[in-house]
Formats: structure tokens, C-alpha cells, sequence
């Protein structure tokens, strides 16, 4: 008796334990490379990933890289043997050169409802945030800020500025396109303009703000939505952004899904996921960006206090991919004269 109650546990047991690890086996892993500063512990990583895995009875494995170019390059890297599903996090500025990788495929998403004011069709990246480039001041101390691009430049005693590298920098390519943008052939001769009163060119956004907030420079170069955070977690309404005439620079930053994925239905329900109202609503206040979708109420209402932008200014992605080395250097000469 005692010999098969033994063995019925031992059966039961061994049961239970089949179980445990076909269940384990079931559990899927959603791998996704994004940005350092989105699964930051105040980035929107962490409510991302909880309110995802609440809804896909799966694991979200944010993978966080240096910037929107170290995604791309690891992607580069690994090709079919990447482990991620999804990259998060490519810009607008970059699209044609991701998608010439051949890496991505068709996100099959309905896009008619985005509020993106210049509208977006991209078949393979899907937006999930957008902003505009702007330089970012303290009212207190500048009560007069430039009115445009052309007159920030061309002001030769005017603010000294705080920018990025457009090598390693989304900010600081956006800068770079921004002028191109407005001066055209021009570029190089108003960088050169400008390169006296620039008092130092950081590798990324966070070193130029934090230099700013301590007051080594009059402006920085940020997005229209900064001053948003300082009025919301600080209650502080002197950080504004200078409203340009001659128009403000535009980022979108997109989602695509790889060929190579290893789950693709759990990525195609993420990307789902991404333009709904759960993942929206986290934007405005996680990555400090415009949602991509109406959410209401659920903008806060600081985001109706910042400058409205009347001439949104973007450069086609083929243009970017065939330009981009040649205003590099240009960018590079002009302020190494």
C-alpha cells in the first residue's frame, strides 16, 4: 500500500512538473531594440512593457541602445541572426537608408486615423511619437528670443548656443537638416556664421541640456515639447521654446517589424498596440513627444501652452540617404575653420 501511495505521488509530482515546463515552454519573449532613454526608469519603457504584458500573456524584452543609429547599427550587425522583433526608435531622417537594409517588412497597419500634421504612408515603419526641433531658452534671463533660424544666425552678437553632433545625435542631425533645409546651398557659409557663438558641439541631447540648466549657454538645442516637462515635473514656466517664421524642423520616430523575427504575430500585436490609446497615452509624459493619435483628455494640458508650429519643415528619406555624407562634412568644415 505503502509502495503505491509512493508511487502515485511520485507520478503526480512528476505530472505536475510536465506541466510546470509545458507551461514554461508556452511562455513567449517579445524582443524589442529601442533607445537608452525609452526604457529608462522615466522613460516610457516601464509602463510600456507593463501594460503590454497585461494584455499578451508574454514577456516585453526591451533591449536599450545608445541612440536611433546604434539600433541600426547592431541591426546591421546581426542581420537574419538578430534576436529582436521589433526596433523602436528609428527617426525619420534615417528611413531610406533602414529600409535599403532589407531587414524590415511591412507593419500591415491602418494608418488613416494618425494626427501627424503632414500625414505619413511609410508601408514599413509605423510612427509612434513625432516633434518638432527647437532652441530652447530661459525667459528670465532673455526676454527678446530670435524669431527665426535666419535671424539666430545672422544675429552675430547674438545667444551663445548649446548643439549636438549630427553624427551621433538625432537632435543634432535634425539641426543640421534644419539649416539645410532653410539655407540651402547656403548651408556651409551660415554654419560658418554661426560656429563663433557655438560653445561647445555634445555627443547627445542629455550632456548639451544638462550644460544649459547650469547655465553655460543663453539657448540649447531641444524639441518644442521640452518646456512641457519643466512645467509639468517642476512647475516652472520661464524654459519656453523660440517660435522660427522660416519654420521648425520635424522628427517622427517609427516602429518596424524584421523579417527575421522570431515571433511575428507577438509583433504584429504589439505594433497594434503601439497606436492605441495605452501606449499613447504614455508619450506626452514618458518620452516628452507629441502621441501620434488623438487621445484627448489624456494630453496634458501644459502641451497646449507650448508653441504652435505653422511650417513644419522635413526633407524627403531619399533625400537624407543621398545628401547626408556631403552636409556632414560640410557641417564638419564650417566649424572647423
Amino acid at each position: 500500500m505503502r509502495k503505491l501511495l509512493l508511487t502515485g505521488c511520485l507520478m503526480l509530482i512528476a505530472s505536475l512538473g510536465a506541466l510546470g515546463l509545458s507551461q514554461a515552454a508556452e511562455a513567449k519573449t517579445l524582443t524589442v531594440y529601442t533607445y537608452d532613454s525609452f526604457v529608462s526608469k522615466w522613460g516610457p519603457g516601464p509602463k510600456v512593457k507593463a501594460a503590454f504584458e497585461a494584455q499578451c500573456d508574454c514577456t516585453l524584452n526591451l533591449v536599450g541602445l545608445d541612440d536611433a543609429v546604434s539600433i541600426l547599427s547592431r541591426l546591421r550587425l546581426e542581420g537574419v541572426h538578430s534576436k529582436a522583433d521589433i526596433a523602436l526608435g528609428l527617426d525619420s531622417s534615417m528611413l531610406h537608408e533602414a529600409a535599403a537594409t532589407g531587414l524590415f517588412m511591412p507593419h500591415g497597419l491602418d494608418l488613416s486615423g494618425l494626427t501627424i500634421p503632414t500625414g505619413w504612408k511609410n508601408p514599413i515603419f509605423a510612427p509612434f511619437d513625432y516633434g518638432y526641433f527647437a532652441f530652447i531658452y530661459d525667459s528670465d534671463k532673455m526676454k527678446t528670443p530670435p524669431s527665426s533660424l535666419r535671424a539666430l544666425v545672422e544675429a552675430t552678437d547674438g545667444p551663445k548656443l548649446l548643439i549636438q553632433d549630427p553624427r551621433t545625435s538625432s537632435p543634432g542631425l535634425g539641426l543640421m537638416l534644419w539649416m539645410k533645409k532653410v539655407y540651402g546651398a547656403e548651408a556651409g557659409a551660415a554654419w560658418a556664421k554661426l560656429a563663433p557663438r557655438i560653445v561647445t558641439v555634445t555627443k547627445g541631447w542629455s550632456e548639451a541640456y544638462g550644460l544649459f540648466l547650469k547655465g553655460e549657454s543663453d539657448m540649447v538645442l531641444s524639441y518644442t515639447t521640452s518646456p512641457a516637462y519643466h512645467m509639468i515635473a517642476e512647475n516652472k514656466n520661464n524654459y519656453r521654446a523660440a517660435a522660427m517664421t522660416d519654420g521648425q524642423y520635424m522628427q517622427v520616430e517609427t516602429a518596424a517589424k524584421l523579417k527575421s523575427a522570431s515571433e511575428p504575430e507577438l509583433a504584429d500585436q504589439f505594433l497594434r498596440f503601439m497606436i492605441s490609446d495605452a501606449f499613447q497615452s504614455i508619450i506626452p509624459t514618458g518620452n516628452w513627444m507629441y502621441p501620434v493619435t488623438d487621445i484627448g483628455a489624456a494630453l496634458p494640458e501644459a502641451f497646449g501652452k507650448l508653441i504652435k508650429v505653422a511650417k513644419p519643415l522635413r526633407h524627403s528619406p531619399s533625400e537624407i540617404a543621398e545628401n547626408r555624407k556631403a552636409w556632414t562634412s560640410e557641417w564638419r568644415d564650417a566649424l572647423s575653420k
